[in-house]
């Protein structure tokens, strides 16, 4: 039998599913920038009142929507990682950064909440960081695999970067080496710069052949970070 207790929370659940879908169709319309909580509720014929006990302001929302977005291609990403099961990590690697990519264009505005223009006035609570970096976490735990299980290849580094280096491995991935490191916070980087051009259309006219162009693309960010394809 259904408590009120039971009956009310998943009330909630259903609005707040139903004020985050209006939200997403707002996005896609007009921007994150111009979302409002006003314009949610009308289009929900909810009054504002009601919908400010769900998400007291606009960055409120923001921040659940981002959430979400963020988790949505972690998610994404670690299964692509998990189907490809116990293969090289230069596979595995690629085979994450294709997903990336695939869950890019099928989330189009998505993806632009979390990777496109900052939102005016909007600064992400620290709440928006785990999700943030799940597909970076997955991306470094590739490589640890492959330096404690198949070596990886190492360059040298400029000495003038040797400092920043040894720090960004201290904070990010202490069990790695620090070029190892380096190379992995650049290609993180590059990995949405060209999701980004492709979605946001700095390809037109440029790659015609998209999904073979950002695998080989993916390869050689691989090899980059030391990963090596048997």
């Amino acid at each position: 039998m259904s408590t009120p207790q039971g009956a009310r929370a998943r009330a909630r659940i259903e609005v707040t599913a139903a004020i985050k879908g209006e939200a997403r169709r707002q996005l896609a319309a007009e921007g994150a920038a111009r979302l409002s909580l006003r314009a949610v509720a009308r289009e929900l014929g909810m009054v504002s009142s009601a919908l400010y006990r769900y998400f007291p302001s606009r960055d409120d929302l923001l921040t659940a929507l981002i959430i979400d977005a963020y988790n949505s291609l972690g998610e994404a990403a670690e299964a692509a990682d998990a189907k490809a099961g116990d293969i090289a990590p230069a596979r595995r690697w690629v085979a994450v950064c294709e997903e990336v990519r695939r869950w890019a264009l099928a989330h189009p505005h998505e993806y632009a909440l979390i990777y496109g223009s900052p939102v005016p006035g909007y600064s992400a609570p620290e709440t928006t960081i785990p999700p943030a970096a799940r597909v970076g976490v997955l991306l470094i735990g590739i490589v640890r695999d492959a330096y404690g299980r198949h070596g990886v290849a190492r360059t040298r580094l400029p000495g003038e970067l040797e400092p920043e280096a040894r720090r960004m491995a201290a904070e990010l991935a202490p069990d790695l080496p620090p070029e190892a490191v380096t190379a992995l916070v650049a290609a993180w980087a590059q990995l949405y710069g060209l999701v980004g051009f492709e979605l946001f259309g700095q390809f037109n006219n440029v790659v015609e052949e998209r999904e073979a162009f950002f695998r080989h693309a993916a390869a050689q960010l691989a090899h980059g970070v030391g990963l090596v394809f048997p």
